[in-house]
């Protein structure tokens, strides 16, 4: 994988440990809870992270990639641990495709041809879509009266080893 194609597999990275992450934390909600849709907010809980997670599967490149049966789906499901595994499916998928990407001013056909994108606009949207749906979901967590989980790429860099303190601040 070529540098500027690693750095994009990072963010890739940092982006699925955020949502599992935010899986893990939602995983301890009651159906109540995981039920919660204040103004503002594309849904409830579970509609905002099977929207995240069927998304970013939407949003591989067909010309590279054969996008899983439930890519852009509008099912809902509460089972957890079939979220974190399409997490992981997007993930590698979209390592795969970083790992021979197309060419940035490639034109992607996209809607059955009622709309054309250059091919880094899919990877921009798919980092952006994520992060900004789990950030709605942390504020539907701080609505309840919680502390969401920490997503910064800070905390994903120190969690998996990429960063760390080296010495005390001054004061």
């Amino acid at each position: 994988m070529g540098r500027v194609d690693e750095l994009l597999a990072q963010s890739f990275r940092h982006n699925a440990w955020a949502t599992k992450e935010l899986l893990s934390f939602c995983r301890k909600l009651t159906r109540d809870q995981l039920r919660t849709t204040p103004p503002g907010t594309y849904g409830t809980i579970l509609e905002v992270l099977n929207h995240v997670v069927t998304s970013e599967a939407g949003y591989l490149p067909r010309p590279k990639i054969t996008r899983p049966a439930w890519a852009g789906s509008d099912d809902v499901t509460d089972d957890f641990d079939e979220l974190s595994a399409q997490v992981d499916e997007n993930l590698r998928l979209w390592e795969v495709y970083l790992a021979d990407p197309l060419p940035a001013d490639y034109k992607l056909s996209l809607d059955q041809g009622a709309y054309e994108a250059e091919s880094f606009v899919p990877i921009a949207q798919a980092l952006h879509h994520g992060n900004a749906h789990r950030e709605q979901v942390c504020a539907i967590i701080t609505a309840l009266g919680m502390q969401p989980p920490d997503l910064q790429v800070w905390s994903y860099a120190e969690a998996t080893g990429h960063s760390r303190e080296v010495r005390a601040a001054k004061s």
